[in-house]
């Protein structure tokens, strides 16, 4: 294989307005705000930076414009060390963008997604790594539709997958999202996305109904660690001490550890400290990929080593 990790998904600059005030000011009054930053998005970029940062031979598909905000995109993805060439560049749709109002433990984020609802499974090429990645279910349908059947042929050919749905802008939580659950090996729900897809307040029950689909569910927890339900039964890992500068794409950067722990052969249990130390610090700095750490940073006592 070529790859170690192919990341599938969605990829756009965000503008990251920290200190805004929980009440915006409308009717054209302006507010300032504590600072400013222009960086890459995109769950699926992020993952990808945060994977190739901690030495994964990393590439991504996924699908931009033919504009500014899409050549910043693939610049920035080019530049953490992410092969790009299996990207569309759609001349015909603009690249997605997405405004992300951070204050205190809290965000708000809009996006336009542009050419995002067009990615579709016909886009990706022929698949040359060990495991492939899916971020962002809900803001590419076409693509949802046909991750199921996609998710088994690559099991067939002995590529393992992996999917992070993020955050349903609908709230309606179905569109088909379980049979692509079934058909993947590992699911890496956030708490609230979890317990969102399974209708129920306890993240233990919610962990326990998505794995009984066959796969591995870790569930990420912010500042209180990750869970994962493997062998009929919770693993949880404490969450690493952390004072946050921004928390955009610290999920993100959580599924790039995770995913880089067990591509490594790490044990579930060292892949979750793994997973919680890389979505911990890369808060460090505005943006999800700023200050996405390497496997030196993160420490020995978490390496796969």
């Amino acid at each position: 294989m070529t790859f170690d990790l192919l990341v599938v998904g969605d990829a756009n600059p965000d503008a990251v307005l920290s200190g805004a005030p929980a009440d915006l000011p409308w009717g054209q009054r302006e507010r300032l705000v504590a600072g400013g930053a222009l960086t890459l998005g995109g769950s699926a970029a992020i993952t990808a930076c945060g994977a190739a940062r901690l030495g994964l031979r990393t590439a991504f598909a996924g699908r931009v414009g033919d504009d500014p905000a899409g050549r910043f995109c693939l610049d920035a993805l080019r530049e953490r060390g992410v092969d790009v060439t299996g990207c569309v560049v759609d001349p015909s749709v603009a690249t997605a963008l997405t405004v992300v109002l951070a204050g205190g433990d809290d965000r708000a984020i809009l996006t336009a997604p542009g050419c995002l609802p067009l990615l579709r499974i016909g886009d990706i090429g022929p698949v040359s790594a060990r495991h492939v990645h899916v971020s962002s279910y809900f803001l590419q349908p076409r693509l949802a539709a046909g991750l199921p059947a996609w998710f088994a042929g690559l099991r067939d050919r002995g590529i393992t997958t992996s999917l992070d749905t993020n955050d349903d802008p609908s709230g309606r939580w179905d569109s088909g999202v379980a049979d692509a659950i079934a058909r993947t090996d590992i699911f890496l729900p956030n708490e609230a996305e979890a317990l969102a897809l399974t209708r129920t307040d306890d993240v233990l029950a919610a962990a326990e109904a998505l794995a009984a689909s066959g796969g591995l569910v870790v569930v990420k927890r912010g500042a209180g660690g990750a869970l994962a339900w493997a062998d009929g039964g919770p693993i949880t890992v404490p969450g690493r001490p952390a004072t946050p500068v921004d928390t955009v794409g610290a999920g993100d950067s959580f599924n790039a550890g995770f995913l880089a722990g067990h591509l490594g052969g790490a044990d579930l249990t060292t892949s979750l400290r793994l997973a919680a130390a890389c979505g911990a610090l890369s808060t460090r700095a505005a943006g999800g990929t700023a200050a996405q750490p390497t496997m030196t940073e993160i420490g020995t006592e978490t390496s796969t080593a």
